[in-house]
């Protein structure tokens, strides 16, 4: 074979190889975008929306309507027969449990059954009956404090206004609102330490002022719901949603709640934290309402 024939032959394979080298070039370039476009969606992830004002009313409207499926029998956890009882069942209840106060109560209506009765007591001898709920110096300056008001200026009558409550020796807005609401069906919103956490946890609003955060709850819901409102946020807040470790694995809500994940989300873990009726315990009522679906609380002194 000449050597002409030889180049010629091997002509076709150099031209191969020319246009193969090209044809690798527009692939890598392809990848190598692909890449950085990947690398900057991952760097720069879209930032969630802020909740609009609208849409939180909504969300909160919706937890009241949830919780009143979950706590149809919600109720005011103290024991009382009239709104003198109310009152100071109330004014006892301050840096202690309902539970101690139904414990305690008992004694001190059978031997004070009145203002007059308790305005005119022995000090050291209403000291020495409520004792058990703390504080018991200062409580019962307050209780006799607000029996003597209640003789001399209303009759010894408890009045059904606000801004005759809190005139009251150890009465504040929470404790008058829980004697309006329960006692003459006056509404109103009871901002105690459960009601404070879990608005805050929810969103509703962001303030520890117990007088801003009555404000702008009673903003977002009608007035009609205010008393049965505070009943179910605090009956949620005693049984599911504990300030140290929320049981959100049990939590019927969590869809709605913002703070879901800050307690135990394990479903089975989460029903050991349960209290009261939600975790087969007496409540803290000696004389629950009829529909109340726990057992009574037992007297003092008495085994659970």
């Amino acid at each position: 074979m000449s050597k002409q024939t030889k180049a010629t032959k091997r002509a076709p394979s150099k031209r191969s190889g020319a246009k193969s080298a090209p044809s690798e070039k527009p692939a890598t370039a392809a990848k190598g975008t692909k890449a950085k476009k990947t690398a900057k969606t991952a760097q720069a992830p879209k930032a969630a929306r802020p909740e609009s004002h609208l849409a939180m009313v909504r969300r909160a409207r919706k937890i009241n309507r949830e919780l009143a499926e979950v706590y149809p029998y919600a109720h005011p956890e103290l024991d009382f027969r009239n709104p003198f009882e109310l009152l100071v069942a109330t004014v006892l209840s301050a840096q202690t449990t309902d539970l101690r106060v139904n414990q305690t109560t008992p004694a001190l209506f059978a031997k004070y059954p009145t203002p007059e009765d308790l305005a005119a007591a022995v000090p050291e001898d209403v000291e020495e009956l409520i004792r058990p709920t703390g504080f018991f110096r200062a409580k019962t300056k307050s209780i006799m404090g607000l029996a003597t008001a209640l003789r001399d200026d209303f009759g010894g009558e408890v009045p059904g206004r606000l801004q005759d409550l809190v005139k009251l020796p150890g009465v504040g807005r929470k404790t008058a609102f829980v004697v309006l609401g329960n006692a003459f069906g006056v509404p109103g919103i009871t901002v105690d330490t459960h009601f404070m956490r879990l608005a805050r946890r929810w969103k509703w609003t962001e303030s520890d002022d117990p007088v801003k955060i009555e404000a702008e709850v009673a903003a977002i819901f009608p007035k009609s719901d205010w008393t049965m409102l505070s009943h179910r946020v605090i009956f949620h807040g005693r049984r599911m949603c504990h300030a140290r470790k929320p049981a959100c694995g049990a939590c019927p809500i969590t869809h709605l709640c913002p703070a879901y994940g800050e307690g135990e989300t394990d479903p089975e873990k989460a029903k050991k934290l349960l209290k009261y009726e939600k975790g087969g315990f007496p409540g803290q009522r000696l004389n629950p309402p009829p529909d109340y679906p726990g057992r009574p609380a037992p007297p003092l002194g008495a085994d659970a």
